[in-house]
């Protein structure tokens, strides 16, 4: 079996400090952005070069500290897409989408990123969360290439690396989370504007949530093969176009990223009901919730900025602008202090990784990576 050449290497990353203005609601107190007196470690994939980075942000700003090369093709990119990390922080996982048809899960040690395993899965690996416990990694099948047909999520023992089963959700799936109790997965179909619930102990699809405006309501049992045909890849296109699930920190609640119609849809999970939809920027693509469930973080991938919610109020309390276009992915700090970002960038520009100071609502910093800047996760903090 083919493995990738995995070196870690190190580097001073191109490195920006900054505070810009914020746009905010009248009457929004934001406080001054001090300089953080701890280290961050966040990892960062990039899509175009194959390269995983190991990015440090502290007093002294930030840096790429060590990066890694993934992949199989000699030629053309692999594509790693999405990234996260065991619960105790001994590995991390990385999906890349370009296979021959298949895209593959790889499994990488935190030490000294030796490949500890590697499963192939379906057409276009994309999103991805390991367990709350560690001893599962669900990932969704995106298809991008393939044909408009319903794809699936993969469920691969983490241990093993083992695909334990592949359940058949919707048409183009996209962002892969668990609930903080891990009995539930969440993913939404891009072009069935859905959002899909699986019973992690069954492994079986419960519960779906159709998202388009106007039309919300949630179901049960598994989306019908032709049951969203008219709102999603038939004749009219989807309004949702949903890119991103991601659950409250208490679970009670699952947001919505609706890419095409640049809101967020509030979902309450006991009664499988609509509660709000909240209007956020141009393209809204991930979110990520603060781990002490006061705030949601959302990237706005067309409007090349950053939404800061105050989830009580259901407010946008901050939109933070980025330096480079085409934003993707979010991470928050286990502090809640700081948003980690990834920009993709355009054309021969660099992939960022920027940071965002949640209280100050300002961008304080901004290293450069590799091109194509995707999936990401918060590593860990360390004291000073």
């Amino acid at each position: 079996m083919a493995v990738a050449l995995v070196l870690w290497v190190g580097a001073a990353g191109g490195c920006r400090s900054a505070r810009t203005s914020v746009a905010a609601p009248p009457g929004a107190v934001l406080a001054a952005a001090p300089a953080p007196e701890r280290d961050y470690l966040i990892l960062v994939a990039s899509e175009a070069v194959d390269r995983i980075a190991l990015v440090r942000f502290g007093p002294d700003g930030g840096r790429v500290e060590r990066e890694h090369a993934i992949g199989l093709n000699r030629t053309d990119p692999d594509g790693p897409h999405g990234l996260g990390l065991s619960p105790d922080g001994e590995h991390y996982y990385v999906t890349t989408g370009h296979g021959t048809p298949n895209g593959h899960l790889w499994k990488f040690d935190v030490r000294d990123s030796r490949v500890a395993g590697r499963v192939e899965l379906g057409l276009f690996p994309a999103s991805l969360q390991v367990s709350p416990d560690g001893h599962w990694v669900y990932v969704v099948n995106f298809n991008l290439h393939g044909d408009m047909v319903p794809s699936s999520v993969s469920v691969v023992a983490a241990e093993a690396m083992v695909e334990v089963a592949r359940l058949r959700t919707c048409t183009m799936p996209h962002g892969s989370r668990t609930n903080p109790q891990g009995t539930r997965h969440y993913s939404a179909c891009m072009m069935d504007d859905v959002l899909v619930e699986i019973d992690t102990g069954e492994l079986e699809v419960v519960r779906h949530f159709l998202l388009t405006p106007g039309g919300e309501r949630g179901m049960a049992g598994a989306p019908a093969d032709h049951a969203h045909h008219a709102a999603g890849h038939g004749s009219v296109p989807p309004r949702c176009s949903p890119t991103w699930a991601a659950t409250s920190a208490d679970g009670s609640r699952v947001f919505v990223a609706c890419n095409a119609a640049n809101d967020i849809v509030e979902i309450d999970v006991e009664t499988w009901a609509l509660v709000r939809r909240l209007p956020a920027g141009d393209g809204v693509y991930n979110l990520a919730a603060s781990p002490d469930g006061r705030l949601l973080v959302a990237t706005n991938k067309r409007g090349n900025s950053v939404s800061v919610f105050d989830l009580a109020a259901g407010t946008e309390i901050a939109r933070i602008p980025t330096l480079r276009p085409v934003v993707h992915g979010v991470a928050i700090s286990d502090d809640g202090r700081y948003a980690f970002v990834s920009v993709e960038g355009r054309g021969a520009m660099p992939g960022t990784v920027e940071m965002m100071d949640l209280a100050a609502g300002s961008r304080v910093a901004s290293v450069d990576v590799g091109q194509m800047a995707g999936g990401i996760d918060f590593f860990r903090s360390e004291s000073r």
